[in-house]
């Protein structure tokens, strides 16, 4: 089997008046960075978008729930199991592959256990875990059925045999420069009490929390790690995947406060790798300064290439690069980045 490198996503995405991930308290997420207070989106609430966007690209994603039983009971009275039957023998499945926890399963991976179930006649007792976690383990994803599951990754702690590492990884998104919330202020009328001239209160008062940040993403696919939970062999198989995870990256926003707010601004800059070193990461410990016209992305791409370039010098061989972009300076589209990521994936030799 090839050996394949790493994609790398060095994402700078200027949003201006947003909440695009809130805390327990409704206030926009943030961290402490060199000291100062950044707006932060959590990886998980960025890699749940990109999951949703995947769907919208033609993947049947796969199932995560804590309710395995539910969508088994479905799959057996398919194959003509008696609800009973399919109720218990569910019951039993669900009962040895997951405690309380949520789950990836795939279509397939479903339909596989269910077809064990009829061979054993839909009775419950016969089942074992064992021949179940077997089944899961062989049950391969493929790239339009539970790609989710390859990309994001999988743990189970009933069956660590079906256990799958996350081809891609996401860190949390942060602002390059210091940002505090600020507060929104609103008031809403109401209709009735409009028709009364001598009524001039408000309906409704309140406040919502808000930030404008320039944030820098960090992301990477694992294309060996891709390759082998897709049962992958040659690379050409691995160019319909990739263009579709590339796309749903760069459509994906967080969904918070759209109706309110409609952040929905796409990349400015992303300088992207194909390389084969470890992964390496901007930090901007020290935040931004605001241009001399103003704003913070010129000044963010500025360090963000600065940075990039001096980690590579620092790791010399070891950076293991293939391949360079940038997008976002030019007239270029999307469309022609992913074309020209999907060349060098053709071109990786043995």
């Amino acid at each position: 089997m090839k050996k394949y490198p790493l994609i790398e996503f060095h994402i700078i995405q200027s949003f201006p008046v947003s909440c695009l991930n809130r805390d327990d308290l409704n206030s926009p997420k943030t961290c402490f960075i060199g000291g100062v207070e950044r707006a932060r989106v959590s990886s998980q609430c960025w890699k749940r978008v990109v999951r949703q966007e995947l769907h919208e690209r033609g993947v049947k994603l796969a199932i995560r729930t804590k309710n395995v039983e539910k969508t088994l009971v479905q799959k057996l009275i398919d194959l003509n199991a008696s609800e009973t039957q399919a109720k218990e023998c569910a019951k039993t499945v669900a009962k040895e592959i997951t405690k309380d926890t949520l789950i990836f399963l795939s279509d397939q991976e479903y339909s596989a256990i269910a077809e064990y179930i009829k061979e054993l006649d839909f009775d419950e007792n016969k089942i074992k875990k064992d021949a179940v976690v077997k089944l899961l383990s062989k049950a391969k994803v493929g790239p339009l059925d539970g790609l989710d599951i390859a990309l994001f990754g999988r743990m189970v702690a009933q069956a660590p045999v079906i256990n799958v590492e996350a081809a891609a990884a996401f860190s949390h998104a942060f602002s390059t420069h210091a940002c505090t919330s600020e507060l929104d202020f609103f008031t809403a009328l109401d209709d009735i009490k409009l028709a009364d001239p001598n009524d001039f209160t408000a309906g409704h008062l309140g406040n919502m929390e808000f930030s404008a940040a320039t944030y820098y993403r960090y992301v990477s696919l694992n294309l060996n790690q891709l390759a082998s939970v897709l049962n992958i062999e040659k690379a050409s198989e691995l160019i319909e995947p990739v263009k579709t995870f590339i796309t749903a990256l760069y459509l994906a926003v967080p969904s918070a406060r759209q109706s309110t707010m409609s952040a929905s601004n796409s990349w400015d800059f992303a300088r992207v790798y194909i390389r084969t070193g470890q992964r390496i990461q901007c930090g901007f410990e020290q935040p931004v300064k605001s241009g001399a016209c103003g704003g913070f992305l010129k000044p963010s791409i500025e360090v963000l290439k600065e940075t990039l370039e001096m980690k590579e010098c620092q790791a010399g061989d070891l950076f293991g690069k293939l391949a360079q972009f940038d997008f976002g300076e030019d007239r270029s589209s999307i469309s022609e980045l992913i074309e020209k990521i999907s060349e060098v994936i053709m071109n990786i030799k043995e």
